[in-house]
């Protein structure tokens, strides 16, 4: 077809493949996290508080004191790559981009932060990507993580002429792949330990309790994973819920108080996130490293927190079928 005279530029129609994951501030500094969490607690799905109650608390106390005592907590998992969250989340893309092929687009985004949805979207848009699987990083669905990944697209593709097909991932709490890669990924890591932990710990970031009230399918979902995997591996795997935030009741047992709990009656603890599909500061500060000192605090002396899936072979195959399941009829 030849291009009338003047025609604009258009890019040839392609295939994208966009991952989201939560996000991170862009510097372990107080300015950083604070720039960061502003965005964050802001997002009504996050904080359901109304915004003329909540926003005066948030840029009072909150934002004055927390970005701090964040920014500190950074600084202990930062890595030469950047944060731990972003570095294994650009190579889940790139391994991603090697496995589909150049034929396909994969760009990686963050809900909160850098790269920004909008701003990665626009380039897909300008690299010919007319149909595009947005593949929030999140096994488990929560209004607060998936909901808010499709909000934030949609938002943007709403102030477009020319939008794109759009696909979603679905949440994949009981998918045999997914099962399949946590057994095989905490297998591997009990096979490094040189004790064998009497608990194998599964903790999942918390929620408060108005999410499971309200009709959210999070906690339920959460454990369905952990029985799925514990008829897996053939052994119990207890559940937790940590990361609590403000005063309202969160989702229990709490991760801090079962580690607690633990070390008091003197069991060795194996604990592993498998909500978190990329090792983070709730996974590497508040478990790995906090997550330690509480349960040494009360007594424990056998302690091992087990990495995410992050970009190893058992949890980039899960992804990679995934990813092509739902591409089927696209490619």
């Amino acid at each position: 077809m030849t291009v009338p005279p003047g025609h604009p530029p258009v890019a040839a129609d392609r295939i994208g493949v966009l991952l989201v994951n939560l996000g991170t501030p862009d510097a372990p500094d107080a300015p950083s996290v604070r720039r960061y969490l502003a965005q964050f607690l802001s997002d009504r799905r996050v904080v359901e508080i109304p915004p003329l109650l909540w926003q005066p608390i948030l840029r009072g106390i909150i934002l004055t004191t927390r970005p701090k005592k964040s920014a500190h907590a950074y600084q202990q998992v930062w890595t030469d790559e950047g944060s731990p969250l972003a570095a294994i989340t650009r190579r889940q893309a790139a391994a991603m981009q090697a496995a589909l092929g150049p034929d396909i687009v994969v760009e990686h985004a963050m809900r909160y932060g850098n790269p920004a949805i909008a701003a990665t979207l626009d380039r897909m848009l300008a690299a010919g990507c007319r149909r595009i699987l947005v593949a929030p990083l999140y096994p488990q669905y929560c209004a607060a993580t998936t909901a808010t990944v499709t909000d934030a697209v949609n938002k943007h593709l709403a102030g477009l002429r020319w939008q794109p097909a759009l696909r979603f991932l679905p949440p994949y709490p009981d998918d045999p792949a997914y099962i399949a890669a946590l057994k095989a990924s905490v297998e591997t890591g009990l096979a490094a330990l040189d004790f064998a932990p009497d608990i194998l710990l599964a903790s999942f970031h918390g929620m408060p309790q108005r999410t499971l009230d309200l009709g959210d399918p999070y906690h339920c979902q959460c454990r369905k994973t952990a029985r799925l995997l514990s008829e897996a591996l053939g052994r119990p795997v207890e559940v937790a819920f940590q990361s609590r935030f403000g005063r309202a009741k969160w989702l229990e047992p709490a991760t801090d108080a079962t580690l607690e709990r633990l070390g008091r009656e003197g069991k060795s603890v194996a604990i592993f996130a498998p909500g978190f599909a990329a090792d983070c500061l709730e996974t590497l500060e508040e478990l790995a490293i906090r997550g330690r000192e509480q349960f040494s605090a009360a007594g424990g002396t056998h302690f091992a927190y087990l990495p995410c899936l992050n970009d190893g072979a058992p949890g980039l195959a899960m992804l990679e079928a995934l990813v092509r399941r739902e591409l089927a009829g696209w490619i």
